[in-house]
Protein backbone atom coordinates (compact mmCIF):
# COMPACT_ATOMS: atom_id res chain seq x y z
CA UNK A 1 0.00 0.00 0.00
CA UNK A 2 1.38 2.79 -1.10
CA UNK A 3 1.72 5.99 1.75
CA UNK A 4 -0.43 9.57 0.98
CA UNK A 5 1.71 12.51 0.01
CA UNK A 6 0.78 15.88 0.48
CA UNK A 7 -1.23 17.36 -2.56
CA UNK A 8 0.85 20.68 -4.28
CA UNK A 9 -1.91 23.18 -3.27
CA UNK A 10 -4.09 23.07 0.08
CA UNK A 11 -7.09 24.92 -0.27
CA UNK A 12 -9.27 22.74 2.70
CA UNK A 13 -8.51 20.92 5.12
CA UNK A 14 -10.55 18.29 7.16
CA UNK A 15 -11.13 19.12 11.24
CA UNK A 16 -8.75 16.70 11.93
CA UNK A 17 -6.08 18.05 9.47
CA UNK A 18 -3.49 20.45 10.05
CA UNK A 19 -0.98 22.72 7.18
CA UNK A 20 2.56 22.10 7.90
CA UNK A 21 4.54 25.38 6.86
CA UNK A 22 7.86 26.84 6.34
CA UNK A 23 8.17 29.95 8.44
CA UNK A 24 10.13 32.80 9.79
CA UNK A 25 11.08 33.36 13.31
CA UNK A 26 9.22 36.83 13.17
CA UNK A 27 6.39 34.59 12.36
CA UNK A 28 5.46 37.49 9.31
CA UNK A 29 4.04 35.02 7.33
CA UNK A 30 3.15 37.56 4.23
CA UNK A 31 3.76 35.17 1.27
CA UNK A 32 3.70 31.70 0.10
CA UNK A 33 2.16 29.03 1.90
CA UNK A 34 2.65 30.93 4.66
CA UNK A 35 0.60 33.75 3.77
CA UNK A 36 -1.75 30.85 2.64
CA UNK A 37 -1.75 29.51 6.58
CA UNK A 38 -2.48 33.11 7.97
CA UNK A 39 -4.66 33.76 5.44
CA UNK A 40 -7.16 30.25 5.25
CA UNK A 41 -5.74 27.62 8.49
CA UNK A 42 -5.50 30.10 11.79
CA UNK A 43 -1.85 31.08 11.53
CA UNK A 44 -0.83 33.86 13.88
CA UNK A 45 1.13 36.90 12.44
CA UNK A 46 4.14 36.88 15.22
CA UNK A 47 4.20 33.31 16.33
CA UNK A 48 7.27 31.63 14.32
CA UNK A 49 6.65 28.21 15.89
CA UNK A 50 4.72 25.38 16.67
CA UNK A 51 0.76 24.86 16.36
CA UNK A 52 -1.67 28.03 15.36
CA UNK A 53 -5.15 27.50 14.40
CA UNK A 54 -5.15 24.16 11.99
CA UNK A 55 -1.83 25.10 10.79
CA UNK A 56 1.99 24.53 12.33
CA UNK A 57 5.04 26.56 11.48
CA UNK A 58 8.55 25.09 11.25
CA UNK A 59 11.07 27.90 10.43
CA UNK A 60 12.91 27.86 7.44
CA UNK A 61 14.90 31.01 6.68
CA UNK A 62 17.19 31.94 9.90
CA UNK A 63 20.60 29.93 8.38
CA UNK A 64 21.77 26.31 6.51
CA UNK A 65 19.56 23.31 6.90
CA UNK A 66 21.34 22.51 9.85
CA UNK A 67 19.41 25.08 11.55
CA UNK A 68 16.01 23.88 10.53
CA UNK A 69 16.54 20.34 11.69
CA UNK A 70 15.60 21.03 15.33
CA UNK A 71 12.52 22.54 14.45
CA UNK A 72 11.95 19.08 12.59
CA UNK A 73 12.56 17.06 15.09
CA UNK A 74 10.41 19.10 17.50
CA UNK A 75 7.49 18.79 15.08
CA UNK A 76 7.87 15.17 14.97
CA UNK A 77 7.83 14.72 18.19
CA UNK A 78 4.87 16.97 18.52
CA UNK A 79 2.97 14.87 16.12
CA UNK A 80 3.67 11.68 17.50
CA UNK A 81 2.14 13.02 20.64
CA UNK A 82 -0.99 13.79 18.81
CA UNK A 83 -1.69 10.89 17.12
CA UNK A 84 -5.45 12.27 16.19
CA UNK A 85 -4.56 14.80 14.10
CA UNK A 86 -2.96 13.64 10.84
CA UNK A 87 0.04 16.89 9.74
CA UNK A 88 0.00 17.68 5.90
CA UNK A 89 3.42 18.83 5.31
CA UNK A 90 4.62 21.34 2.43
CA UNK A 91 7.77 21.95 0.99
CA UNK A 92 9.12 23.34 3.47
CA UNK A 93 12.04 25.53 2.94
CA UNK A 94 11.63 24.72 -0.94
CA UNK A 95 10.42 28.85 -1.89
CA UNK A 96 11.45 31.70 -0.84
CA UNK A 97 13.98 30.25 1.65
CA UNK A 98 15.78 28.92 -1.00
CA UNK A 99 16.40 25.33 -0.37
CA UNK A 100 15.43 22.48 -2.52
CA UNK A 101 13.85 19.20 -1.69
CA UNK A 102 17.34 17.22 -1.67
CA UNK A 103 18.31 19.37 1.16
CA UNK A 104 15.19 19.70 3.17
CA UNK A 105 13.85 16.26 2.85
CA UNK A 106 16.51 14.05 4.71
CA UNK A 107 14.97 16.53 7.76
CA UNK A 108 12.19 14.06 7.30
CA UNK A 109 13.53 10.93 7.36
CA UNK A 110 12.15 9.61 10.65
CA UNK A 111 8.49 10.88 9.73
CA UNK A 112 7.98 8.24 7.70
CA UNK A 113 7.42 5.76 9.96
CA UNK A 114 4.79 8.12 11.59
CA UNK A 115 1.44 7.16 10.11
CA UNK A 116 -0.24 10.97 10.91
CA UNK A 117 2.21 12.48 9.09
CA UNK A 118 2.22 13.40 5.19
CA UNK A 119 4.76 14.16 3.14
CA UNK A 120 5.13 15.67 -0.52
CA UNK A 121 6.33 13.33 -3.49
CA UNK A 122 9.27 12.07 -3.30
CA UNK A 123 10.37 13.27 0.16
Amino acid sequence: MQKRTTPYFIAELQPNEIFVFGSNLRGLHSAGDAQRAYQMFGAIMGQGVGLQGQSYAIPTMQGGVETIRPYVNDFIGFAKEHKDLTFLVTRIGCGIAGFNDEDISPLFKNAHEEENIVLPPHW
